[in-house]
């Protein structure tokens, strides 16, 4: 069979994909990573792409896979686990990603110029999303295809100043353990729950582009298309944790993330680099919280196909969860954030995993043994990261990598391989 993907195919496909997890709420995480990781800036980087780069693409693989949405992730368990599921994933991403667009857009672009409170910023950001999202105006989709390119170009400046103009001076390693902890940082990415989410979106515009074409060429251009756009969001990641690591003597210890980024981009690019990534960026994260509230709204619509209201009334609720929640600051957003990401991204991932293998290690058995493992070795990782740390210690004496945070890693790795031997057919 001969293939016809061409060379301009893969890349306009590629590009789609990153821009896809290009958020600009992102990167405010990795410079602050490698302020802290000092000299082990590279392991921290390896761990953050493991959450943030490498399991993303393996979602997009797994829709290519399914050719469905959110739902047939997790049907194999069952319809109604599915559909908690998917409830629960669209609940997280209005609360808490949509808000912090919000907070980092008035930390980076509307504090350092103009003395307003949060609450103003929160109040009439929303308020632009809701009349954006109940339009459905193409101005944005027209909008986000330029600024990814404008945003990339001033970030590898940055990057490339910072790398050829500065010496490679680490200061001391602040994180305990710099691989899980880049681990960890990367949930709050919510790369993995958008690849879940969204990621159809970029399978359905495959589809239609290729309509005729086999089944296995689509297969390989998604392939090639993620490998490329995973090596972009590598690179662009490690340099910007790079950078973070050798600025680490620039900046107070206490620096947040988004005051570190706005820092380095004025110590390299000067205050007209830092005022144009300042606005791409508000502009960017618009465009990401106008996506969430209108893919959530959707979704509820569907569920709801009787009512011609719940698309407004789902709008108007995420809009008000926004204003409510992105008046907090950023570092405040991402600390109530994470116990919730211990929680459901560990059973994301999972599902992502369960679906890339292929179907003969994948029963529904196997999901089911998988998932409802993940579920409870996920449990106590999320009641420490709300505090209950002391009370669990003995518990996570038995568990492997819970001091880690990671308690459920192993334990579904032996339940996947334990239930498909048990699973599988005699010999005959």
């Amino acid at each position: 069979m001969e293939l016809k993907i061409s060379t301009k195919e893969t890349l306009v496909t590629a590009f789609a994909l990153f821009s896809l997890f290009f958020g600009a709420g992102n990167l405010i995480l990795p410079p602050l990573l490698g302020f802290n990781s000092g000299g082990v800036w590279w392991l921290v980087t390896i761990g953050f792409c493991v959450s943030a780069v490498w399991v993303p693409m393996l979602g997009i693989l797994a829709h290519a896979k399914l050719q469905g949405t959110i739902f047939d992730f997790g049907k194999k368990v069952s319809p109604t686990f599915s559909l908690v599921y998917s409830f629960l994933i669209y609940a997280i991403s209005v609360s808490l990603p949509s808000p912090r667009t919000a907070s980092v857009t008035h930390e980076m672009a509307i504090a350092p110029i103009f003395n307003t409170p949060s609450w103003v910023t929160s109040v009439i950001y929303f308020s632009l999303v809701f009349v954006f999202v109940i339009n459905r105006s193409k101005l944005l989709n027209i909008l986000g295809k330029a600024l990814t390119p404008a945003i990339i170009i001033i970030l590898l400046a940055i990057i490339g100043i910072a790398s050829f103009g500065l010496e490679f001076n680490f200061g001391n390693v602040v994180l305990e353990s710099p691989f899980s902890e880049g681990i960890l940082e990367g949930y709050q990415t919510f790369d993995a729950i958008g690849a879940v989410v969204v990621g159809a979106v970029v399978i359905i515009s495959i589809k239609l582009q290729k309509r005729d074409a086999p089944y296995e060429e689509k297969k390989i251009l998604i392939r090639r298309a993620g490998f490329l756009a995973g090596l972009g969001l590598f690179l662009l990641y490690a340099g910007l944790i790079f950078t973070g690591a050798i600025m680490h003597g620039s900046f107070e210890s206490t620096v947040t993330r988004t005051a570190l980024l706005n820092g380095i981009s004025l110590k390299t690019l000067g205050s007209i680099g830092q005022l144009s990534l300042s606005i791409l960026v508000s502009l960017a994260c618009f465009t990401t919280a106008v996506g969430i509230v209108t893919g959530t709204s959707d979704f509820l619509q569907s569920r709801f196909t009787g009512s011609t209201y719940v698309y407004k009334i789902t709008a108007f609720t995420g809009c008000v969860l926004g204003v409510l929640m992105g008046q907090f600051n950023v570092a405040y957003i991402i600390a109530v954030a994470f116990p919730a990401l211990m929680f459901i991204y560990p059973i994301t991932i999972v599902l992502i995993l369960l679906n890339v293998v292929p179907d003969r290690y994948a029963s529904a058995t196997v999901f089911r043994a998988v998932v409802i493992t993940t579920i409870l070795l996920s449990i106590p990782d999320f009641l420490a990261s709300l505090g209950l740390k002391e009370s669990l210690i003995s518990l996570q004496g038995y568990i492997p990598l819970s001091t880690y945070s990671l308690g459920w890693v192993l334990p579904s790795v032996v339940v996947f391989l334990l239930s498909n031997l048990l699973s599988s057919p005699p010999k005959s």
